[in-house]
């Protein structure tokens, strides 16, 4: 070895040995509450990814979108049609607000995806349940967050990872959250005149 790769290799095994001491002490397991929100792209993509490698490992988990149910969903129908013995999927929106102009049916359609979440919450075998959107949902009084709070807080199953995507997540849920992501808009091709793309945004 150079004087140079001794060095490199001292420096690795100290990082290495401190790292170790650190990992030691995270002995730890429970069952996280995860928000994706912030104005940047990535938010359900990210949580599709959790969901995926669940899957990968044969863990049972599901999935409720909140609000996207009028559009195609590329990660839906991979799931549905291959995969759905593992992962059991409610599409139970129709559509942004702006598109449905219905708000009576909106709440009920979000309500009918609340209720759907919590069943499926409960059911100790879902390893992980993602709630894709329900933060636009909770935003718009669709759902209300006190309950939400205190479903998840309270009835929540110790080791059942719950996902929950979507602008603007409220204050309430980032307190009780145990992980918080929060993607922040650099750049969009959006703002340039380029359309939603299929295998990007859906």
């Amino acid at each position: 070895m150079t004087e140079d790769a001794d060095r490199h290799a001292m420096k690795m095994a100290k990082k290495k040995a401190a790292r170790d001491k650190i990992m030691a002490t995270k002995t730890d397991k429970k069952g996280l509450i995860i928000v994706h929100t912030g104005k940047g792209k990535g938010k359900s993509s990210a949580a599709f990814g959790m969901i995926f490698r669940c899957i990968a490992h044969g863990m049972k988990c599901a999935v409720v979108q909140f609000i996207k149910g009028g559009m195609e969903c590329g990660e839906r129908n991979l799931i549905t049609e291959r995969f759905g013995d593992v992962c059991e999927f409610y599409t139970m929106g129709e559509g942004f607000t702006w598109e449905t102009q219905d708000k009576t049916r909106d709440i009920e359609m979000a309500q009918a995806a609340w209720e759907k979440s919590k069943e499926l919450i409960r059911d100790p075998s879902n390893t992980m349940v993602l709630l894709d959107e329900i933060n636009i949902a909770i935003r718009y009084d669709y759902v209300d967050i006190k309950e939400v709070v205190q479903f998840l807080v309270e009835e929540k199953p110790e080791m059942t990872h719950v996902v929950l995507t979507g602008r603007n997540a409220h204050d309430d849920l980032i307190e009780i959250a145990d992980l918080v992501t929060e993607m922040e808009l650099v750049k969009h091709p959006f703002r340039a005149g380029i359309k939603a793309q299929i295998g990007v945004e859906f």
